[in-house]
């Protein structure tokens, strides 16, 4: 079956290395380390308009990482698990619940990872479960449980601080799944048998399944550059070209001025799932996918902080699907995306065309153990109409009580809007409490 390909590929990796002499097999047990982390997250979300309830979720998770050594020349594995509880916290009417931390149940686990690799110093092939961080499909670590893929993935390093991806996915796992779908964040909750919240959903639930991805990319980083370029065919929704860099000028003082730009591109038409199923995205359907969009981020560090005011521009494309909305099956309503201006709520990949920008300040405290974090962003949309959200985040690193142990608090206020942005088209509030410990 095509979603055990991946798991395959590493496996006959394995039996074509049986005779290698490089390395021994109790490698495998004894260079292996296990780590982890404890999660306890409180969500809020509160409304200002009353027919909207109040919505909450508390969980107590754990994820386990086992990482094999290497055996015969470069051979390894890799498994991880999670769980998470709401430990009985959890309303009875699932509108009072946060269902995007964990769904509507008490309780959820799931292998996120079950990989076999082959690696060298400038190769690395690794098949199977495993997380993917690439701009537009990543492992979207925002809840307790993060997202992974069922995946091929090849990473050669021709010179030093250069990387070449490939990747083709085959099914994935969405933050509150039990298991690998061949489906993404455009389903409905529950298409499959997917225990799948906080999606987008605007497909029916007659849609065909999903064929997963093909991706390839690059990376580079060295001393005052960042870049990145990386194509995806998210196969039957969109196609996608996409590229950032960063400059930073050294100065030797406490104040290195930098900027960054980005671009995206994206097109799709005949045997397009989102296009055949007439399915509408901000209340617009299209008979084919079209999207641009590029941005610019313009700041400095100063001292032990920064500041940066960056702005994203995405064209209106008449006939598309969404009006030229960005098509991205695994950050939509995650908010998970690589534009300068999204937002903990959302960007604007969850609004459509428009614009926005948006404006950051970050400072550390008490040799950088506190670090206070504030921001706000406006975005004016063809199919939204105009909000802003207003954002600060509070995180204070406690190694001096326990090492490994993060306390952090996230809070962000969206107001305004149109065609039920935010319910009711009034003010929402997003609070998110996270101790993380990490062993």
């Amino acid at each position: 079956m095509r979603y055990q390909v991946a798991t395959a590929l590493a496996f006959g990796l394995c039996a074509t290395a049986a005779h290698a002499d490089s390395g021994s097999f109790n490698d495998f047990f004894d260079k292996g380390h296990i780590d982890g982390e404890l999660r306890l997250y409180n969500f809020d979300r509160l409304y200002d308009t009353p027919n909207t309830p109040d919505a909450h979720a508390l969980s107590m998770a754990a994820l386990i990482n086992l990482q094999s050594g290497s055996v015969w020349g470069g051979f390894g594995a890799g498994l991880s698990f999670a769980t998470a509880n709401a430990l009985g916290t959890n309303s009875d009417d699932i509108a009072k619940v946060d269902t995007s931390l964990m769904g509507p149940n008490s309780s959820i686990g799931a292998f996120t990872q079950a990989y076999l690799q082959y690696k060298r110093d400038w190769f690395l092939l690794r098949g199977g479960y495993q997380y993917l961080n690439t701009p537009w499909m990543g492992n979207n670590d925002s809840r307790v449980i993060p997202s992974s893929y069922n995946a091929a993935t090849v990473d050669i390093t021709p010179v030093k601080d250069w990387h070449i991806y490939a990747i083709r996915t085959f099914e994935w796992k969405s933050r509150t799944s039990t298991g690998m779908y061949s489906d993404n964040l455009y389903y409905p909750s529950r298409y499959d048998g997917d225990s799948m919240y906080g999606n987008n959903g605007s497909l029916p639930s007659t849609a065909p399944k999903a064929d997963g991805a093909w991706a390839a990319g690059t990376t580079y980083t060295h001393d005052a550059i960042k870049a990145q370029a990386w194509y995806y065919n998210f196969i039957d929704f969109a196609r996608m070209g996409y590229a950032d860099g960063t400059y930073t000028l050294k100065t030797d003082t406490h104040f290195d001025p930098f900027l960054s730009l980005q671009y995206l591109t994206e097109n799709g038409g005949s045997g397009n799932i989102l296009v055949d199923t007439h399915t509408k995205l901000f209340g617009v359907a299209g008979t084919r996918v079209r999207a641009e969009a590029w941005g610019a981020d313009l700041g400095t560090s100063i001292y032990d902080g920064r500041i940066d005011v960056a702005y994203n521009k995405l064209a209106n494309q008449s006939g598309a699907v969404g009006e030229g909305a960005i098509i991205s099956p695994y950050t939509t309503n995650y908010a998970t995306d690589p534009l300068f201006t999204t937002s903990m709520i959302r960007g604007l990949v969850e609004q459509g065309p428009g614009h926005a920008w948006k404006a950051r300040a970050q400072y550390s405290f008490f040799d950088k153990k506190l670090q206070l974090v504030a921001a706000y962003a406006k975005y004016t949309t063809d199919l939204r109409g105009s909000s802003h959200n207003l954002y600060f985040d509070i995180i204070y690193n406690m190694d001096g009580v326990l090492k490994g142990l993060t306390l952090r608090d996230r809070w962000e206020r969206s107001t305004g809007g149109t065609n039920n942005l935010n319910p009711g088209n009034e003010a929402f509030v997003y609070n998110r409490l996270m101790i993380t410990y990490k062993f």
